[in-house]
């Protein structure tokens, strides 16, 4: 009787195992991705994108109290006394964002709970005494400026998280391609292309309509129309002479660009670099500002600038501004089988209320979100965008996921009509940078789990 008793044990135990670890091949993949990030995300200031990069420099051992021997953190500009809770709060929403439609992912996503929890502890122990000061942040942007010529893989991972706004200027002609990596080269390079665009306006815009085709004095006109309604809440940009500015640039822009044109929405993108490249020169609140200060020598080199960051960010999303946008379609078909992966009850309440997302999402691949959030979070934002280069369309898929999915319990109770106010006029007037971080920290978990594997997204 007690070898039956035992062998029987024997056997329960042996199923037993045989379960859990079918569970856990089943979706081996998603778990390991979200302890990895979890880990990493533990114990930051506020929940960023984590880069690990070998050191090649010795360890600071007054600022580490616990270093790792092999690797260093790219830490998020903007620190907070927060950083504790902020960190709890990601890894709550992480835990709770995707919802599973069946028990066994669920009971795959539980049994992996434990694990994460123990993995996050042994992470916060490593980083405890690592916490990136802003000081120590600025340290390493410098570093990276200061060489002969700039290693771009690095400027990108330490950009990702944030860029140290005095140094916003130069480092986004860099992510851009406008400026060389080559010190040598730089200056003799900026004052050729800054002199080219000046010879453009000249030809182009400084000539009398008689001169120009009825498509583009059509063209104009639209833009002069526009202008004045480009970031209504910001007073800096209903200057008169700001406006002439956006004029210059845009018009140029779309005449040596025939395949597009001039789009709204375009005129919403040339503001990012306005603002940066107007604060090499300006100090103080934008508000504050009056353009009218600056030589117009100055103001020939912002604007210079402005219009070649314009031509290179677009060259990387030309079909976003070509007949009928299929870029931007494309994306948008994109963001809702995301959605539909990561929350069904969203996708399928929106699907039920006959609300596309094309009706709400097309102006934010249109204006790459400058009109939803507070105009003081667009710089940081952007230094994500320009940071991820070639691979910003496909991330923004993901970006706008996250954005989207912060107000899914609330998505969730409307109906159609409530749907579509909602969603044109979202709850952000009270953003802050903590806010956009988590945004940006959930779009990169997901982009890990899900960009290299597309069949998830098949439907």
């Amino acid at each position: 009787m007690k070898n039956n008793s035992n062998q029987n044990n024997s056997r329960e135990e042996e199923n037993h195992s045989k379960d859990e670890g079918s569970i856990s091949s089943l979706d081996s993949t998603f778990n390991q991705t979200l302890r990895n990030v979890q880990g990493l995300l533990k114990g930051r200031s506020i929940p960023g994108k984590v880069l690990l990069s070998r050191r090649s420099d010795p360890l600071d051992q007054s600022n580490i109290q616990d270093p790792s021997p092999n690797y260093e953190r790219s830490f998020s500009y903007n620190e907070s006394e927060t950083s504790d809770r902020m960190a709890n709060e990601l890894e709550e929403e992480v835990q709770s964002s995707i919802k599973p439609n069946n028990n066994e992912n669920s009971n795959s996503l539980n049994s992996s709970t434990s694990d994460t929890e123990n993995t996050s502890k042994e992470a916060q122990k490593s980083t405890t005494g690592a916490r990136c000061t802003d000081s120590a942040r600025v340290a390493k942007f410098t570093k990276v400026l200061s060489g002969t010529t700039v290693i771009l893989e690095k400027l990108r991972e330490l950009s990702w998280s944030g860029i140290p706004p005095y140094m916003r200027p130069d480092v986004w002609r860099l992510l851009l391609g406008y400026a060389p990596p080559n010190s040598d080269r730089r200056g003799g390079v900026l004052k050729r292309k800054r002199l080219e665009y000046l010879d453009c306006v000249s030809q182009y815009y400084d000539i009398p309509d008689s001169e120009r085709s009825d498509d583009e004095i059509n063209m104009l006109r639209q833009i002069a129309v526009d202008c004045p309604r480009t970031v209504p809440d910001v007073s800096f940009f209903q200057q008169e002479q700001v406006q002439k500015s956006l004029e210059r640039i845009l018009y140029t822009w779309a005449i040596r660009h025939p395949a597009s044109g001039y789009v709204q929405g375009i005129n919403d993108l040339a503001t990012p670099f306005l603002v940066v490249f107007l604060s090499e020169y300006l100090e103080g609140s934008v508000d504050n500002w009056s353009i009218s200060d600056l030589s117009p020598d100055k103001i020939s080199y912002v604007e210079a600038d402005c219009y070649w960051c314009l031509s290179k960010l677009l060259d990387g999303m030309q079909d976003h501004y070509t007949f009928a946008q299929p870029g931007i379609q494309r994306l948008v078909f994109k963001l809702k089988e995301l959605v539909r992966r990561i929350d069904e009850p969203v996708s399928t309440h929106v699907e039920e209320q006959g609300l596309e997302f094309l009706q709400f999402a097309f102006r934010w691949f249109n204006c790459l979100l400058i009109r939803e959030i507070p105009f003081d979070l667009v710089t940081r934002l952007w230094d994500t965008y320009l940071a991820e280069g070639d691979s910003l369309p496909d991330f923004l898929v993901y970006i706008f996921a996250s954005f989207l999915l912060t107000w899914s319990d609330k998505l969730v109770k409307l109906e159609f009509q409530e749907l579509v106010m909602f969603l044109q006029h979202l709850p952000t007037d009270n953003w802050t940078h903590q806010d956009l971080e988590i945004v940006l920290s959930k779009a990169f978990v997901w982009h890990s789990m899900f960009n290299s594997s597309p069949s998830h997204l098949a439907s």
